[in-house]
């Protein structure tokens, strides 16, 4: 007797067409990339930090410090790669994003020590 086996993988029309996926990355620009993570870190971090409509409901300091840093490293690495009509609006977004982490904690860091001022400098209100 023989049995049919169970095919445990989702229907084809559900899983995602990665073929057309890596055609469709593979036509936008890379600056198009950066700027796209950079305001993906910068929305996330805004969330841990408690600026959105929810406020505190998802506040998470820690989370939030490691946004902003990564944030800072990837506008930092990217700095020579993006234009200044790209970067300079991120750059604002990110000491907005750093001068809001410092007010919202408890403890604050040292001149230089918070996040992302390993790449940005000290940052003052």
């Amino acid at each position: 007797m023989s049995e049919t086996p169970q095919n445990d993988s989702p229907d084809i029309a559900d899983s995602p067409d990665f073929d057309a996926m890596t055609r469709d990355i593979a036509e936008v620009p890379a600056v198009e990339v950066i700027v796209t993570v950079a305001v993906n870190l910068m929305s996330a971090a805004a969330v841990k930090l408690g600026l959105t409509e929810e406020g505190d409901k998802y506040k998470d300091l820690d989370e939030a410090r490691k946004l902003v840093h990564a944030l800072a490293g990837l506008l930092d690495a990217g700095a020579t790669e993006v234009s200044s009509f790209h970067a300079a609006p991120l750059r604002d977004g990110l000491k907005s994003l750093q001068l809001a982490f410092r007010e919202a904690s408890l403890v604050p860091d040292e001149p230089g020590q918070g996040p992302g001022e390993k790449y940005t400098g000290p940052v003052f209100g």
